[in-house]
């Protein structure tokens, strides 16, 4: 695919027929050309004819690519050794904050996954057409983007004159730069996005181990299923992987390739993450109403996304309704750690469906239900270790605890990692296997994470952090410095303003905390209120409902399998470090209570985990100072953990 829409020489732009430039666009253009895109393309080369006369060289660029966002820049003119990105607003009058956030967005886009542009200076300029004329003082980020610049149609010259006056870049290779290699990593909102709109995992993945990994995972599973086909077998597979390492983005993709009506081969990806769920099809939705060629109502879009992403408790109640085999063929469950234990499922199925003896647990009735197909079917169970985060979530081991008591005759596909404990705890393998037909495959493990494409050293860090793995968590730290910033503070105002400080144009910043984080109150941390999970992630800036206004606090039920740009993790004393390990806490009524419940323990840790390996590009940690005239907020609950934090090496501010 053409990265741009019409390039060239800025003598050979000059000297081009204004009707030739917009007949290059218009064959360029993907969809059906409106009129007032037509006309603001006329508008655009008539005015950078004007402005752009005077200089001697340079290279001009229309509609330029940033696959990540699904959008193009209007135009970029490299000169002098700058990349200058120019967003028009034709006819506009004042200087919107959003245009400026969007062109910011571009060059911040450009600056992390464009090679080409990694290490040069880039300039976004908003033009308003018709705005008045705005003094421009020239600020840089530390990556060398400028601070963006606001012009009208008449001093784009002068502005470009300024900035290049004031730089002594080295030069850059036009041509080179338009075709060097782009490698993004989209949010899981964003894959989600691009994935429901065709675009496959390969064009919105980083070249590098964890895109590779990704592929390699994608290869696997679609060699199972083919193996499952032929010789109309069931399989289940267990991908593992760490934090951040694309486990929801390689479900997706396997959906979304294998979403076949035709071949009777639906397929589809399943959570019981109430949050993910309803953010994912809020998503797809909105991005549905805004891109599709045909008139869409929000209600038909949302129906539509439900067919793609389904919360597991709604496909659980269609096996309870009727006997027959699902329609889907191929069922991907997120999270599968998190599914019930039986006697959750039981209590359950009593309280809120009327069923008194229910006998199975959530893993056993799933692949119950996907075990009525009478032919092949191939159930495939995202597993993240270290992550059940509540009570009668059941782990892994009751998924292979139903395969050997009833399904024996089903293949099951591993990961070489699953010994690890957080994946199977303290069980034996032999046991767990015990009569199934198990293969491993290296493939089925995803080690690198994805969702920081700053550094991917965040999750093994924050892993060795909380195992008090101080020397190990030491090393990996001086690892991050200068890629991934973990900050630490007591005070909450500077939280704000280093979230504030940092986030750049739409990128995304939030408070969390965990659910247990009860005396947190005084500083308006407050987790016993619910948000509203599709506003707080999908909101924009001027919606107090939204993450951006750092008022409503998302616990960790809220945000796993969900990331920010920047956030703040808000620790209380329901994780205390005591003499060298952690001790667990639970607030009740009026005091904190010692949890002595093996499981309880692991959830609560758990929960940090999530809240500490949220963030893609940086992380503030606030632990309040303590009040000794409050009991159930003395110094001596924080404190101590505070210290631990500075021993390892995290930066003060």
């Amino acid at each position: 695919m053409k990265r741009s829409y019409y390039s060239n020489l800025l003598s050979q732009f000059l000297k081009d027929d204004p009707e030739r430039i917009l007949g290059e666009l218009t064959r360029n253009h993907e969809f059906t050309l409106e009129e007032q895109q037509r006309n603001a393309w006329i508008e655009e080369i008539k005015i950078l004819k004007d402005q752009l006369q005077s200089f001697d060289s340079g290279y001009l660029i229309f509609e330029y690519s940033i696959p990540r966002m699904g959008k193009r820049v209007d135009a970029i003119y490299i000169f002098s050794g700058i990349i200058f990105l120019l967003e028009f607003k034709v006819g506009e009058d004042h200087y919107q904050k959003y245009a400026k956030d969007q062109v910011l967005d571009y060059a911040v886009d450009l600056k992390n996954f464009q090679s080409g542009s990694h290490y040069a200076l880039l300039v976004p300029i908003l033009i308003a057409t018709k705005a008045d004329i705005r003094e421009n003082i020239i600020q840089m980020y530390e990556d060398k983007v400028i601070h963006p610049f606001s012009c009208n149609a008449s001093n784009i010259q002068e502005t470009i004159k300024k900035i290049s006056s004031t730089f002594n870049e080295l030069k850059i290779d036009p041509i080179t730069w338009e075709n060097s290699e782009y490698k993004p990593t989209p949010t899981i909102i964003e894959a989600a996005q691009a994935l429901y709109n065709g675009h496959s995992v390969s064009e919105i993945s980083r070249s590098d181990s964890g895109a590779s990994n990704l592929s390699k995972t994608g290869e696997a599973i679609k060699e199972i299923i083919e193996r499952s086909k032929s010789s109309n077998k069931k399989s289940i597979c267990f991908i593992t992987g760490v934090p951040g390492a694309g486990k929801t983005l390689a479900g997706l993709n396997i959906a979304n390739e294998r979403h076949k009506y035709s071949e009777e081969e639906h397929a589809v990806f399943l959570s019981g993450n109430g949050p993910l769920v309803e953010v994912l099809q809020e998503a797809l939705a909105r991005n549905d109403v805004i891109n599709s060629q045909k008139r869409i109502s929000k209600p038909e879009a949302l129906r539509k996304a439900k067919t793609f992403i389904q919360n597991i408790h709604h496909f659980r109640d269609e096996a309870l309704r009727s006997e027959n085999p699902p329609l889907e063929k191929v069922a991907v469950f997120d999270e599968a750690q998190r599914a019930w234990t039986h006697k959750r499922t039981s209590d359950f199925m009593k309280r809120r469906k009327g069923v008194p003896e229910f006998t199975m647990s959530e893993p056993e009735f799933l692949i119950s239900y996907m075990d009525r197909h009478k032919g092949w079917a191939v159930i495939i169970c995202l597993v993240g270790g270290g992550q059940e985060i509540n009570t009668g979530e059941a782990g892994l081991v009751e998924w292979f605890a139903s395969l050997r008591n009833r399904f024996q005759h089903w293949n099951v596909f591993i990961s070489t990692q699953i010994t690890d404990k957080e994946y199977v705890r303290e069980n034996n393998l032999q046991d767990l296997f015990h009569g199934l037909n198990v293969f491993s495959s290296s493939a089925l493990h995803l080690s690198t994470s994805i969702r920081s494409f700053r550094s991917e050293n965040v999750s093994n860090f924050i892993k060795n952090l909380l195992d008090c793995q101080v020397e190990i968590a030491q090393g990996l730290l001086s690892k991050l410095k200068g890629k991934y910033p973990i900050v630490l503070t007591r005070d909450i105002n500077k939280v704000k303003d280093w979230l504030k400080k940092n986030a750049r144009g739409s990128e995304r910043i939030g408070m969390t905390a965990s659910s247990g984080a009860l005396r947190l109150k005084t500083f308006g941390i407050f987790v016993q209120s619910n948000i509203e999970a599709k506003k707080w992630f999908l909101n924009e800036k001027d919606d107090v409902r939204s993450s951006f206004y750092l008022e409503d606090v998302a616990t960790e039920f809220d945000i796993q399998g969900l990331e920010l740009d920047w956030t703040c993790v808000a620790w209380d004393a329901d994780l205390r470090f005591i003499d060298g390990n952690w001790s667990y806490k639970i607030f009740r009524g009026t005091k904190w209570q010692t949890i002595k419940d093996p499981e309880r323990i692991i959830y609560l840790k758990n929960a940090y985990r999530v809240l500490l390996t949220r963030a893609r590009q940086g992380l503030v940690i606030f632990i309040p100072e303590g009040d000794s005239k409050d009991l159930t907020r003395s110094p001596e609950f924080y404190d101590k953990t505070y210290n631990y934090l500075k021993q390892i090496g995290l930066e003060e501010i």
